[in-house]
């Protein structure tokens, strides 16, 4: 059984006078934003929050989880009739790029599908549904920030399902309100699956990893996302909006960040270019987000930047080898990097 991360409810975030309507489904709780934002809300929220995992993934359990597969309708409107749910985060999906590329069905299936069948499930409530989707719409060709009327031109398979999950959504729930998201910072169910716990499951092994130059994301820390996500629930936003966070980092620097404060060795960290990568999967570019939208609709910026500390942002491609100043450890890593008030300062 995995047991979720522990939460001390939080004083929450500045919003209007709407209370989030409730009880709240939380769907893709497997993935890193839903695994994070799940324990957040049930301790804002005690006995009113639910997640959704997929049938197969038997290790998720606790209170409040249920289980039942996106492409399984039938089964998420019975949920929907017995617990009447007013609000969906919506943070499912298989962000896996390779396997989406070698199996596109799965991808179509989990992705558009899944959306699909959600949409049916709320269509005739009155649900107040938020939609994680992602940076990676974007092939990052654009040679700037994006905004959100850049019309989408994914690389991946992984990408184009994201983007038609939210044609769906715009076309059929017109009050609902998407989130593009980047990579969130915080820990995954698995130990490796989101960013910080892939790279750093290899440099604990002694394993390298190779990280690109040219890959550039905005990423966020959980805390701050699921502070968002509480927001715009129980705010009127609608339509797509970016939320990224306000430091742009490669996915090189990012891993240079993990390997630095963690304390890790140097010389396992490798960095190319994305043409130098193999064909599959295809590699996007610079998709980094401008949110000034967001901030403006909501009446403050929603994210602190990742790092919160600016002496942990690379400043060159050597800079994790500067061991000077505070030693690494995982521990640091921990406080950092999984938590925007990991460590009292």
């Amino acid at each position: 059984m995995i047991v979720q991360p522990k939460f001390v409810a939080p004083a929450g975030v500045q919003r209007d006078s709407v209370p989030l309507p409730l009880p709240l489904l939380i769907t893709g709780i497997s993935g890193v934003a839903g695994y994070n934002a799940l324990p957040y809300f049930q301790a804002r929220y005690p006995g009113q929050v639910f997640g959704v995992r997929q049938e197969e993934n038997c290790r998720l359990e606790g209170p409040g989880i249920l289980a039942c597969n996106a492409e399984d309708g039938e089964t998420l409107r019975r949920l929907f009739d017995r617990y009447r749910f007013r609000s969906v985060l919506d943070c499912a999906g298989n962000c896996a790029l390779k396997s989406c590329e070698l199996d596109p069905a799965m991808a179509w299936r989990i992705n558009v599908v899944g959306v699909r069948n959600l949409l049916e499930a709320v269509a005739d409530r009155d649900v107040r549904l938020v939609h994680l989707s992602i940076d990676l719409v974007f092939s990052g060709t654009a040679g700037r920030e994006h905004v959100e009327r850049d019309p989408p031109d994914p690389v991946t398979v992984y990408g184009q399902t994201m983007a038609a999950a939210e044609r769906l959504i715009l076309a059929a729930e017109p009050e609902a309100c998407i989130l593009r998201i980047s990579l969130p910072m915080g820990i995954s169910l698995n130990g490796h699956a989101g960013a910080i716990d892939w790279i750093q499951s290899r440099f604990k092994k002694g394993r390298p990893a190779t990280l690109y130059f040219d890959e550039v994301r905005t990423p966020t820390y959980t805390d701050c996302l699921n502070e968002l996500c509480e927001a715009v629930l129980s705010r009127p936003l609608r339509g797509l909006f970016h939320a990224g966070g306000p430091r742009r980092l490669s996915l090189y620097q990012i891993a240079q960040i993990v390997n630095r404060v963690g304390g890790y060795d140097p010389d396992l960290l490798i960095g190319c270019m994305r043409r130098q990568a193999g064909p599959i999967p295809p590699r996007a570019g610079d998709v980094s987000m401008n949110s000034g939208k967001l901030a403006q609709a909501l009446g403050f910026s929603p994210f602190a930047p990742w790092p919160l500390e600016e002496r942990w942002t690379p400043t060159d491609r050597m800079w994790h080898y500067d061991r000077s100043g505070e030693a690494g450890s995982p521990d640091l890593l921990a406080a950092v990097l999984y938590r925007k008030n990991g460590r009292r300062t």
